[in-house]
């Protein structure tokens, strides 16, 4: 028995992650602890890569606050993560879209999967 694989199997969250990938417009329900005070905070954006394996898994989200662009990375197995949304699949042809920082308006737009 591997002992890596043992270990991932103690610590996994158990949250069922649906799939998602570049392009993505997901809501990631993330947990914030203020003190003794524990509340959940919505972060929704664009998912602008995936990398990583296993549990060191992350993920980047670009949203636009006000005309300022905020990226967060997250590590997929994150405890503090409570579910992850996806509102809808973009169709993108590369596996990390960072020219997206460069658009804005109309040109920064997604077109949406069709299934």
């Amino acid at each position: 028995m591997d002992l890596i694989k043992v270990a991932e199997q103690a610590f996994a969250t158990g949250v069922e992650l649906p799939a998602f990938g570049a392009g993505d417009t997901i809501s990631v329900s993330y947990k914030i602890k203020e003190g003794t005070k524990e509340r959940i905070q919505i972060f929704r954006g664009v998912v602008i890569q995936v990398k990583g394996t296993g549990t060191t898994k992350t993920f980047t989200i670009r949203k636009m606050s006000g005309n300022v662009g905020v990226e967060r990375i997250i590590p997929m197995f994150s405890p503090f993560i409570d579910k992850i949304e996806v509102n809808k699949r973009g169709r993108v042809r590369r596996a990390r879209i960072y020219y997206l920082r460069a658009l804005t308006g109309k040109k920064a737009r997604i077109k949406e999967r069709r299934f």
